[in-house]
């Protein structure tokens, strides 16, 4: 057989051909590395005799579906230059590995188009073995990206277990990778992102966040003068719960069988934006009549709707002439979550009012957070935190499609 068949169907440059022989469905190839490039692995000196070898048994791509396996003489010399007898490196497999690189390779394309279990199938190896390669890549590209050009970031948590175990995301706004995962979700959970914010001397402008104390606490604490935007969602979905616990409590004290039953399972209309809601169920028949029988729940209602005009203003003073009105009516309104809410919107104006300086939100955040959960419920949770994690970073690599 040629060295040239080694070269363009196996990878295999600088080696020659020994033998061949047929095992249990496997094809193995006996070769070994031509003299010419033998040297010392220390000091690189080609002065050297040979004393002996060993046999290293790596598997490399297949051929069809044919497993191929590779017996490599791997020589021991003596070096004149060390005087002493070492065994030379091969740069077909790293070290201890029972692949080539050339096997490894193969089996990250096609982990872009197949699960790891399916992979294993198809290639008749361990499942741990696929894991190792695609972990090894996963950690050698994204385990540590370059924050140089970071300039807006978006902090979230979200939950991997049950049991209230979670991860706290950092995304870049711009160009939608994951920074960081730390484990956990309080302000404990960034401490490393801090420190390498702090090595790169990278100029952050803005930090798009929830309301959360300990992630505004953290920022204000390591990126003094930093502006902070309270994403516009989160906002809308505190005002949205403050709604749900006013119709909830009108519908405990309620004595009327039918306006009970006009307030039944209303949640949803309310919450919709009025654009939305469904001629064909009748939907804005059935929100004005929950409206009508009650007007707690309609000051509720359309405050709601007041809060959303909040981002729509011209510029920042009219913007806070409109929060400063609302909260004033909030707090006079005599409802109770509705003037809890009207507190929370007073304590946050600052952050609310900084999107009119820079308009960015965590829905892109919001979206990866998706594509996580996607993540973790196709591969039914990982056992590996690591490896997931590593995922996670190189989720803007993957690409969700259905097949057939």
């Amino acid at each position: 057989m040629s060295t040239s068949f080694l070269y363009h169907a196996l990878g295999l440059s600088g080696y020659e051909y020994i033998s061949q022989n047929f095992l249990a469905g496997s094809t193995i190839f006996h070769v070994r590395p031509k003299w010419r490039i033998v040297r010392c692995p220390v000091c690189k000196s080609r002065a050297v005799i040979r004393k002996g070898c060993c046999i290293r048994r790596l598997r490399t791509v297949p051929i069809g579906r044919k497993p191929i396996w590779l017996h490599v003489e791997i020589p021991r010399i003596f070096c004149s230059e060390c005087n002493c007898v070492r065994q030379i490196n091969i740069v077909i497999a790293q070290p201890r590995k029972s692949y080539t690189r050339s096997f490894a390779r193969y089996v990250i394309a096609l982990s872009k188009v197949m699960t790891l279990k399916d992979i294993a199938k198809f290639l008749n190896v361990g499942w741990d073995l696929v894991k190792d390669i695609v972990k090894s890549r996963l950690a050698r590209l994204f385990s540590n990206p370059s924050l140089r050009n970071t300039r807006y970031i978006a902090i979230d948590e979200i939950s991997v277990h049950k049991g209230h175990k979670y991860i706290t995301i950092v995304l870049d706004l711009e160009i939608g990778n994951v920074l960081f995962v730390g484990d956990g979700k309080g302000a404990e959970a960034l401490i490393p992102f801090w420190q390498r914010v702090r090595k790169s001397k990278c100029q952050i402008i803005a930090v798009s966040t929830d309301l959360g104390q300990a992630y505004i606490s953290a920022t204000l604490k390591n990126l003094p003068g930093v502006p902070l935007v309270f994403d516009r969602f989160h906002v809308v979905k505190l005002m949205n719960d403050a709604l749900t616990e006013t119709r909830r409590g009108l519908y405990r004290e309620l004595k009327d069988v039918m306006r009970k039953e006009v307030l039944k399972g209303s949640r949803w209309i309310l919450l919709k934006n009025p654009a939305n809601l469904s001629a064909e169920h009748n939907e804005e028949a059935r929100l004005k009549e929950a409206l009508e029988l009650n007007a707690p729940l309609a000051t509720a209602y359309y405050m709601k709707e007041d809060l959303r005009q909040f981002w729509e203003q011209a510029d920042k003073k009219t913007a806070e002439e409109v929060i400063d009105d609302w909260v004033e009516r909030a707090r006079k309104s005599g409802i109770g979550p509705l003037m809890k809410m009207g507190n929370t919107i007073a304590v946050y104006k600052f952050g609310i009012l900084n999107w009119y300086d820079h308009p960015v939100s965590s829905g892109r955040l919001e979206g990866t957070n998706n594509k996580i959960k996607v993540l973790k419920r196709m591969a039914y949770g990982y056992r590996d935190l690591e490896f997931f994690k590593l995922r996670i970073m190189a989720i803007h690599e993957a690409k969700y499609a259905f097949t057939g």
